[in-house]
């Protein structure tokens, strides 16, 4: 007898590998932390961000002296500013120093940022020797140019033949013209960094493509390095224009707002009418509007700008 033995086979057609889908918790969330990492940072943001704004927002209705209990008066603040002079004349006086501000930092911090991202030689020191006063703080940066500019024993002083009577804090163009320097003179080598580091980011092969299309130094930098950069110029404007509505030390060491109230500036005119004048509702109501006024123009220069819509990682690509 024979015994057959056969082998069961596999019905004919297509063969159907089971897969193993991995399953979603793991795949998705990989490299994504939770929301428990952010925590500590949230409630630092609201303690000491949310919180004030609220008392600020909330003290702009009240009527306080900073002794005894506030008391409501609704929009009696708002009024009072609306029809103060020396508001008005704030207000412009910031707008003013803010548009220097960005006009004259701009230009340096670009063309700084990017000759400090090359390869020239002392390229490092003198880097370094240019980023000393992001080191110092605003207020000893005003108390070092207010003796510097001192028209007693100062540099005006010695160099009466450029500076006149030396006397640079005593009118309004003159007092406006220091503010701006020193303003430029200590953060522009923050921006500075800013555009180094975008334009260290910039891909080299548009340059190596340029210059074999025979393309020069000035139209590799208008027509590449500046539309690279246009990413970073928009967050260095924003961060200045934010800057120059909010500056305070500067104008506190340097004029004091004067002469008069030439230099009187809205963050400056919220200190003297808060912890001069003991108007703390007054205060707060300027503070609230230097809020919504530096939150809406950054918003409107993200819009024009398209900041919004930029979707790449590679600056200056949409």
């Amino acid at each position: 007898m024979t015994t057959q033995i056969t082998s069961a086979r596999p019905a004919a057609g297509p063969r159907k590998e089971s897969r193993r889908r991995p399953a979603a918790s793991s795949a998705t969330q990989v490299g994504r932390p939770g929301f428990a990492w952010a925590l500590p940072a949230a409630v630092f943001f609201a303690l000491f961000a949310i919180a004030p704004l609220i008392m600020v927002a909330v003290l702009s209705f009240m009527s306080w002296d900073g002794i005894g209990s506030p008391e409501f008066v609704g929009t009696d603040n708002w009024s009072r500013l609306m029809d103060d002079p020396v508001m008005l004349k704030s207000v412009w006086l910031t707008l003013l120093l803010t548009v220097l501000g960005v006009v004259l930092q701009t230009p340096l911090s670009i063309v700084l940022g990017v000759w400090a991202a090359g390869h020239q030689r002392n390229r490092a020191v003198l880097s370094v020797i240019y980023f000393l006063p992001l080191l110092l703080s605003a207020t000893a940066v005003s108390v070092l140019w207010r003796a510097l500019l001192d028209p007693n024993f100062g540099i005006p002083a010695d160099a009466g033949w450029l500076f006149g009577d030396g006397n640079l804090f005593g009118e309004q163009a003159t007092a406006i013209g220091v503010l701006a320097f020193v303003s430029t003179w200590q953060f522009t080598p923050f921006h500075t960094l800013i555009y180094q580091g975008a334009a260290r980011a910039i891909p080299q092969v548009l340059y190596q493509a340029a210059e074999i299309d025979g393309a020069g130094r000035y139209r590799q930098f208008f027509h590449i390095t500046l539309p690279q950069l246009r990413n970073s110029m928009i967050t260095s404007m924003i961060l200045m224009i934010v800057g120059g509505l909010t500056t305070f030390e500067t104008v506190l060491i340097l004029t004091q707002g004067g002469p008069g109230t030439d230099t009187t500036i809205s963050a400056y005119y919220m200190y003297d009418k808060a912890f001069k004048g003991f108007d703390f509702g007054a205060g707060s109501a300027i503070a609230l509007a230097l809020v919504v006024a530096a939150t809406v123009i950054s918003l409107i220069v993200v819009r024009v700008s398209g900041y919004d819509k930029m979707r790449s990682s590679m600056e200056g690509v949409s």
